[in-house]
């Protein structure tokens, strides 16, 4: 990978078919406004509706709107059975970040509801549709991260809003670990990748209820964060560049904040097989939700 990968090394996407999850705004917005320049057919999977449709008004391209709320199984298994022909890349960009204490319409923690189990459900119920790759997006705070697999949904722990967002960073990657094992061991063309943005400054930050650290996150954006635009482009690479199964972008500069997208590593924990597969069990067995049977794209 040249080390200053930008937008205009974007393959042709001409007829090919990508879903964006949170694609009204931030990185999710540039990623689906970038694929459309580049020519894909890009479905925006949106909570709010209208908001997508402003969205989709300022995208030049072949764009559609669909409503799905990751907060809400009923929704997610809506939008999927709702699916109908290829889908050649799925990007699961959507989050909430260091939100205050609460649970999902089904009774999940928030976070790790929202950001790991509505992608992971959405994920599996696709994956018959999916022909090329699925895109995860993770974040370096995942080295912070810990899985306590007895205790996902923060019921016996003090509630910790920046542990909870790390715990469903790091689960994301491990999703995407064991996504590709299975995918490998079914023989599936189909591949598993994962990105982080660094340090970029969008309205995911300042959302913690806590008017100290909201101020302190938009300050820090203005001194350290880098665009929405640059903050996309690992994930921007890892949908449309010829890359294996497994791999995973970030930027290239100082602790990975910034720069331009590259392969990047991570901690012990996002690595271990076991963790992975027992997180995908325990995440099978509270959505209902698993791998189909017969992959074989």
């Amino acid at each position: 990978m040249t080390s200053r990968w930008t937008t205009a090394d974007i393959p042709s996407q001409a007829g090919r078919t990508v879903v964006v999850t949170g694609a009204n705004s931030g990185l999710g917005l540039v990623t689906a406004r970038e694929l459309a320049r580049a020519g894909a057919h890009v479905v925006l999977a949106v909570r709010d509706e209208a908001r997508g449709k402003q969205a989709a008004a300022s995208i030049d391209g072949r764009v559609t709107v669909r409503r799905l709320d990751l907060a809400d199984l009923e929704s997610v298994r809506s939008f999927a059975a709702g699916w109908t022909g290829d889908l050649d890349v799925l990007v699961n960009n959507a989050g909430i970040m260091m939100v205050p204490a609460g649970v999902t319409i089904d009774g999940f923690e928030l976070q790790f509801g929202t950001n790991h189990l509505g992608h992971f459900a959405l994920t599996n119920l696709l994956l018959p549709h999916v022909t090329d790759r699925v895109v995860t997006l993770s974040s370096g705070l995942h080295r912070s991260g810990s899985i306590d697999l007895a205790d996902l949904n923060w019921q016996r722990r003090p509630y910790s809003a920046s542990g909870a967002y790390a715990q469903s960073k790091l689960a994301n990657l491990l999703f995407a670990l064991e996504l590709q094992r299975r995918l490998s061991a079914a023989r599936s063309r189909v591949r598993s990748l994962a990105a982080h943005p660094g340090w970029a400054a969008t309205n995911l930050q300042g959302r913690t209820g806590s008017w100290v650290a909201d101020r302190a996150a938009l300050l820090g954006n203005r001194l350290f964060a880098q665009s929405d635009e640059r903050g996309a482009l690992p994930t921007l690479a890892a949908a449309t560049r010829d890359l294996p199964g497994g791999s995973y972008l970030g930027p290239d500069g100082f602790q990975e904040l910034r720069g331009y997208p590259t392969l990047v590593g991570r901690t012990a924990s996002a690595s271990d097989p076991e963790l992975a597969r027992s997180l995908w069990e325990e995440s099978a067995r509270l959505t209902g939700v698993d791998l189909p049977t017969g992959v074989t794209t």
